[in-house]
């Protein structure tokens, strides 16, 4: 289990600063979305990784993907206020609400493949539709995640390409495992 939240480290935990470029200040600065590719990769592996499920396959993986998404949040929450904030400053109320937020992302990931596998009845889609379907979109989410968070950064247009082609292959990765392990 890592010390820390997503794209931070115990030697140097990020502290809000002025962000230059197209505005927002501190807000933007703190602004993460890491957490979100994060929670998108957590989603895929999820999905990949369900075996046999029971007489509500798709009611199951809906609440997997977002028990597991509340769970790793609380980890990273934990990691974040008694890893690196802890030693940097005491706790209060203020705190633990910014810590709970920026972690916020690793749960929304989780809400638009636990919502296509809700909604992939009305689409006509069996449970393996349902769970290619889950992934497409938990994938998307990485790499839109990952985009998100370099524009946030104020990352030229070319690196938010970089950075999207890498989260891409990531994903295209997952998929792969999938592939190889369901043939």
């Amino acid at each position: 289990m890592p010390t820390t939240g997503p794209g931070t480290s115990p030697a140097s935990p990020t502290p809000p600063v002025p962000s230059a470029g197209r505005g927002g200040g501190e807000r933007r600065a703190r602004a993460d979305y890491t957490g979100g590719v994060y929670g998108s990769m957590l989603a895929s592996s999820v999905i990949i990784g369900v075996g046999s499920l029971g007489d509500s396959p798709r009611l199951e993986l809906v609440l997997l993907l977002l028990l597991t998404g509340l769970v790793f949040w609380v980890a990273h929450v934990h990691a974040q206020l008694f890893g690196a904030r802890l030693a940097q400053r005491g706790l209060d109320r203020r705190v633990v609400r910014e810590v709970c937020r920026d972690e916020w992302p690793i749960v929304n990931a989780a809400v638009p493949p636990a919502l296509a596998v809700a909604v992939s009845p009305l689409l006509g889609l069996d449970l393996s539709g349902s769970l290619w379907l889950a992934l497409s979109v938990a994938v998307a989410g990485q790499v839109g995640w990952s985009a998100a968070a370099a524009r946030r950064a104020d990352a030229s247009w070319g690196l938010v390409a970089v950075t999207a082609s890498v989260n891409l292959f990531l994903g295209l990765l997952i998929i792969g495992f999938k592939l190889y392990l369901t043939h």
